[in-house]
């Protein structure tokens, strides 16, 4: 909301007043919106490290302190006291459900697991070894081609319907992708499991026997799920936000979202967490690679450590440290060599001077990679199943854009560096 104060910005001698406006927490922030009209010029920001792209009520981080709020919820008590479906139906609504909002909501999601069968011929399309995340941008984008009676944003009903479609049928597409990469049959969903347990089944189960979910391997999936959720404007959440401005179908945008969470920099980062480990191997080289990440001349960089915009531990970190020992002890995964491995990183991160002083905590990346390998998660799904938990939290901010009266189609400006205004000669004079 804007206030009464002010920023001024004088250029040549000129003053122009701009609106300071204060949010419920972090940074105030300055509109510049008329900024090109009023100066004729415009702002630079690379990677938009000082700019507010939009107004927003889903997600608040404070990375100072090492917070993240959910509708105003802190992370820990949510992980905490509420399945991710509960999670889910917060980001959607704005508030946690009654019993009664909780029972029909799960039985609305359990009503739209399955996929069109004509859907489960595009997996027949891709190569077996093709990356999961290949498949989820294609199949995911094709939704559209088969859902098309809800499509207009205009329409409350039908953008509920529509994004409880994306929650209920993403971990039906994702263990699809996992089964057609195994040459497994697919799975259909059981509505006699909980989301996350129906997930594990339609992922590890097989026809030849009922497949029955560990509860505290569940626990730590759904926390998994709870964690990944929403995080601010990040660069998936802001892909699916810029395309949604032009009017383009909320599937097209999800699939937008998937294939920016694919980079390294984002959601692959606890895939390059585990490609690590197995680089260093060995206990043993620790000490090895740590002295590599300490020297500025060496390329190496000590994945899943350290945060972007958390400057102090990462909040989601400290509550999946926990269901890491918890899934480790369940498994009896203590003394493997990978985790043991993982262990002593984490153990030198928290206690070496050089770590600590420049705040190189291990971050959610590191320890969520760690449990779903443990969970028989292969390497190349933990991006599949970030997408999955993340696809709430993409819907909510698209549906939050496309009802504000102040949006507009995204068009961010450049400082164009190139070759001034040229002549083209005739052929024979070049």
């Amino acid at each position: 909301m804007s206030t009464n104060r002010t920023a001024t910005l004088t250029i040549d001698g000129k003053s122009h007043e701009f609106p300071i406006m204060v949010g419920t927490h972090g940074n105030d922030v300055i509109d510049i919106r008329t900024l090109g009209a009023k100066t004729g010029l415009f702002t630079y920001d690379s990677g938009y490290l000082s700019t507010a792209s939009c107004q927003s009520t889903v997600t608040f981080i404070d990375g100072d302190k090492g917070e993240l709020l959910y509708r105003g919820y802190p992370i820990e008590q949510l992980a905490e006291n509420c399945s991710f479906l509960e999670v889910a139906y917060l980001l959607k609504n704005g508030e946690l459900p009654n019993q009664n909002q909780k029972t029909t909501f799960e039985g609305t999601i359990k009503n739209h697991t399955m996929v069109h069968d004509q859907l489960t011929r595009f997996y027949n399309g891709f190569r077996r070894d093709a990356h999961p995340m290949a498949v989820m941008v294609g199949v995911v984008g094709a939704l559209s081609a088969f859902y098309h009676d809800a499509m207009d944003a205009a329409d409350p009903e039908q953008r509920s319907i529509t994004i409880n479609r994306i929650i209920a049928k993403l971990p039906t597409i994702v263990a699809m992708a996992y089964k057609y990469n195994t040459g497994q049959p697919f799975m259909y969903p059981r509505n006699n499991l909980d989301y996350t347990a129906n997930f594990m089944h339609m992922m590890f189960g097989t026809p030849c026997e009922e497949y029955v979910p560990n509860p505290v391997l569940t626990h730590a999936l759904d926390t998994i799920f709870t964690l990944h959720a929403d995080h601010e404007q990040n660069a998936s959440t802001s892909t699916v936000r810029l395309a949604g401005s032009s009017g383009a179908n909320p599937y097209a945008c999800v699939s937008a979202g998937i294939a920016c969470l694919w980079g390294p920099a984002h959601g692959g980062a606890n895939e390059a967490c585990l490609k690590m480990l197995e680089e260093i191997g060995d206990v043993s080289r620790v000490g090895e690679y740590i002295k590599r990440a300490k020297d500025k001349n060496d390329s190496f960089k000590l994945m899943g450590f350290g945060h972007r915009v958390y400057k102090n531990f990462d909040p989601r970190a400290k509550l999946m440290g926990k269901v890491c020992a918890d899934v480790l002890a369940e498994l009896g995964l203590e003394n493997d060599g990978m985790f043991k491995l993982a262990k002593e990183l984490e153990k030198i991160a928290l206690e070496d001077e050089y770590f600590v002083e420049k705040k190189l905590y291990p971050n959610v990346d590191f320890y969520s990679g760690i449990v779903q390998k443990a969970l028989g998660i292969p390497t190349s799904m933990f991006t599949c199943i970030f997408a999955l938990a993340r696809s709430i939290g993409w819907m909510t901010q698209w549906e939050e854009m496309i009802t504000d009266p102040e949006y507009k189609i995204g068009r961010p400006r450049q400082l164009y560096v190139g070759a001034a205004r040229r002549t083209v000669k005739p052929l024979s004079q070049r």
